[in-house]
């Protein structure tokens, strides 16, 4: 083992010790902690401009794309909008500790589930430096100790950003290494890292299929998972144009280097005529390239013609393929067919229709008359999130506090034996 690999495994036990102490930490210790956390990057905030500007600098030498340059890019208003994530977490309610079912046995044992914390988490992202205090958050509250390797286009970010969130913890008499940035760029610490089955309980990879997939391939420790978000909207027959046209415009360009960014729109035949044109001005007025079927192309005849590949493409980019299609069968086959059980949307006035969508399509997040932007934890009440799994198991969809937890047994008897 080199020195790298001794880090990581140090690092590994240093992180097996603070969990077992997060573990029956009270909650409003791990809330002062959050709180006094919040307040520190608002205080901060200067210094974790400066540690970001460097990575900036070295982001656009290198070329990184603009939309991955606003992924990582912090400024006073996204570092205040990550402390009020953090803010939230403390406003929700600890899942550690409750006890979620309590049934009695025929022989008068009193059977229940208890909640808690997972252990270790070993977290491996890119490009986005909020993700190191959100995750941060969400562990500490839920009384798991992390482990965290951004990607190296942050790391001047990442390690201002974990600083001020472990001198909180030391602050309070909680242990550091409950909250560990990986110190290095070198791609070996990730290869050690998957490793450490002995001290880590789960990986949980945030980034491009290429890097989830490589974890995947690597790891020693379960992984949870998403590859990437080809997320759909349908824009069903009789749907309200306008509402249509406002929601396929913030799907694809509020920010259209993230994961809920719609990737695919799929227009009935019906509408297609009047809805197609009507968007597609406004998507031109955004500078995004169009790509569409034939049956799309005969109504935008300036839109390139879309191959078989664009159909499960993540763009994660100002493109956007499109699709006519019959009906809703036909739309939900393609949703099949070429989706990531990610996220998508349906854009109708029928509450049948509404409802055989919900029931029918089988991705972790599924939205009626809704942007697919929604599909994120804080948006729904998670607080932060950890991030958003398309894999079932152990979580499915944006993961907060309570998917971070898992159940234990307990059993009350009044001197029961087994015969």
């Amino acid at each position: 083992m080199g020195e790298i690999g001794y880090q990581m495994a140090e690092m590994g036990r240093q992180a097996r010790r603070a969990s077992m102490i997060l573990a029956r930490t009270p909650t409003d210790l791990k809330n002062r902690a959050l709180s006094a956390m919040a307040d520190s990057l608002i205080a901060q905030k200067d210094l974790l401009i400066r540690a970001n500007s460097r990575d900036l600098a070295a982001a656009r030498k290198t070329g990184l794309s603009p939309a991955m340059i606003d992924r990582l890019t912090l400024s006073e208003t996204t570092i205040g909008g990550i402390a009020g994530g953090l803010k939230e977490v403390v406003a929700l309610p600890d899942p550690v500790g409750t006890v979620t079912s309590l049934w009695r046995r025929p022989n008068g044992l009193r059977v229940g589930r208890m909640r808690i914390p997972l252990g270790v988490i070993g977290i491996i992202y890119e490009s986005r430096p909020n993700v190191t205090a959100d995750a941060a958050a969400l562990c500490l509250k839920s009384g798991n100790a992390v482990i965290l390797r951004g990607g190296s286009e942050a790391i001047h970010s990442n390690l201002a950003i974990g600083g001020l969130l472990q001198e909180v913890l030391r602050d309070l008499s909680l242990p550091e290494e409950a909250i560990q940035i990986v110190p290095t760029t070198d791609r070996e610490a990730v290869t050690e890292l998957l490793k450490l089955d002995e001290f880590i309980d789960v990986i949980i990879p945030r980034g491009g299929e290429e890097l989830i997939r490589a974890v995947v391939r690597d790891s020693r420790i379960p992984v949870i998972k998403h590859y990437k978000g080809v997320c759909h909207v349908f824009v069903d027959q009789g749907a309200d144009i306008a509402m249509a046209v406002r929601i396929c415009m913030n799907a694809k360009t509020q920010r259209p280097g993230v994961c809920n960014a719609m990737e695919t729109l799929l227009v009935h035949e019906a509408v297609a005529p009047l809805f197609l044109p009507a968007v597609a001005d406004e998507f031109r007025k955004a500078g995004v390239r169009l790509r569409g079927c034939e049956r799309t192309r005969a109504i935008l005849p300036d839109a390139e013609a879309a191959t078989e590949a664009d159909w499960s493409r993540e763009y994660l980019d100002l493109i956007l393929s499109i699709r006519v299609v019959r009906d809703l069968d036909q739309a939900i086959t393609h949703i099949e067919t070429y989706g990531s059980l990610h996220t998508e949307a349906i854009v109708t006035e029928s509450y049948e229709r509404a409802q055989r969508f919900l029931n029918e399509v089988n991705s972790s997040t599924v939205l009626v008359n809704a942007s697919t932007r929604f599909s994120d934890g804080y948006e729904l009440g998670l607080g932060a999130e950890i991030g958003i799994s398309t894999t079932k198991l152990h979580a499915f969809g944006p993961m907060g506090l309570e998917e971070l937890t898992t159940t234990k047994f307990i059993i009350y008897g009044n001197g029961q034996v087994r015969t």
